[in-house]
């Protein structure tokens, strides 16, 4: 995922490490805060697999600065996980909301209605945090007022969810 919110910054424009690390905090601190023994690593091997590049730019009032942008390569990686998404970017919420910060980049409607698609039919399968056999347990079957507060956000949020996707699927499919 991190390799992911790397490319999808560097696709919009060239930053510096400190700057680019803040953003990712911004977008994803709250699930997975960044070290920068996490980060610069990771930069590393994307610049040896040819994703990204170093450029020296003089500094305003300090040493040069080392810039990252995306290489043609980079690029094309990114659109390649926006066009098709590992089932974790459909599944998981976080991922999946790391993953609509950039769809935007694809630029291919009908390649993003299918994106969408996906976690359409994902969210409108049986599902619940808890389980009696095969029978998902809903808010109604617990009398512990947590269990029914996670049921209710987690209701709500997937409502709402559901009615943008259908509302956006609606408008990129003309």
């Amino acid at each position: 995922m991190l390799e992911f919110v790397v490319l999808g910054f560097l696709y919009e424009e060239r930053l510096h490490g400190y700057e680019l690390r803040k953003r990712i905090a911004a977008l994803t601190g709250h699930v997975r805060p960044i070290a920068d023994g996490t980060l610069y690593p990771l930069l590393k091997r994307m610049e040896r697999a040819g994703f990204l590049v170093r450029e020296l730019e003089p500094g305003e009032a300090a040493a040069p600065r080392h810039m990252l942008a995306l290489t043609d390569e980079g690029r094309a990686a990114l659109l390649g996980r926006l066009r098709r998404p590992d089932e974790l970017f459909i599944t998981d919420e976080n991922r999946w909301f790391t993953l609509l910060a950039f769809l935007r980049h694809l630029q291919d409607p009908p390649a993003q209605a299918a994106v969408l698609q996906r976690r359409l039919q994902f969210l409108t399968q049986p599902a619940s945090f808890f389980w009696d056999g095969d029978r998902p347990l809903r808010e109604a079957d617990f009398d512990d007022p947590f269990r029914q507060g996670l049921f209710k956000v987690a209701t709500a949020t997937t409502r709402t969810e559901l009615t943008w996707l259908r509302q956006t699927l609606a408008t990129l499919q003309g």
